[in-house]
């Protein structure tokens, strides 16, 4: 009986109340839109294949400090490759090192690596650029390198490597898969899930 008078007092106490019309508004959350300055920087980003005397310029790279961490991820790239490549996780398939270089040199040499691993189908590299302390400004090449990898397309992520693989001396380079590889990876996932 008490669920009877339950109800009963319910749809007394709800007698006079109506209800309301239906005022639902969707919010649509608008697409996000590029900021000139990212438009601008996606454009001035450069292949690899591009052949151009002021490819990546000698002029002006914001200053690093020898202990500082290099870090850059281009849109796309998922945390986990990231993290994976940022804890060294990855094995070396190539090395390259910068020291006792000037910057014009360091600079083609660093073209040539990358053009070659792209050739190769080489994708995780370490480039050994050294902490530059006793450079003049400091941190030199470093600086420059870090400058000109976020330039590059073809580069995917970069992070500062880890101390047995030389720590803020040297950094992990991921670079873009080929159109080989792609299609080998879609067919291999196909292939798992059929």
């Amino acid at each position: 009986m008490s669920q009877d008078n339950d109800l009963d007092l319910f749809q007394q106490m709800m007698g006079d109340v109506k209800p309301l019309p239906n005022d639902t508004i969707e919010f649509k959350k608008p697409p996000l839109q590029a900021s000139e300055a990212q438009l601008a920087k996606r454009e001035a980003a450069l292949w690899l294949s591009e052949q151009c005397p002021d490819y990546l310029s000698l002029d002006f790279a914001p200053p690093l400090k020898p202990e500082d961490i290099i870090e850059f991820k281009r849109n796309g790239v998922q945390e986990g490759v990231y993290r994976k490549l940022r804890l060294g996780k990855y094995p070396l398939q190539a090395k390259l090192d910068l020291h006792r270089r000037t910057l014009s040199q360091a600079r083609d040499e660093v073209i040539g690596f990358l053009q070659q691993c792209m050739r190769l189908d080489i994708r995780t590299l370490l480039i050994v650029h050294g902490k530059g302390e006793r450079s003049n400004p400091p941190a030199l090449i470093k600086s420059y390198l870090a400058h000109w990898l976020t330039q590059i397309r073809d580069v995917q992520c970069v992070h500062s490597a880890q101390q047995f693989h030389g720590g803020s001396g040297a950094v992990y380079v991921l670079l873009r898969k080929s159109q080989e590889k792609k299609l080998d990876n879609r067919e291999r996932h196909q292939k798992r899930t059929s």
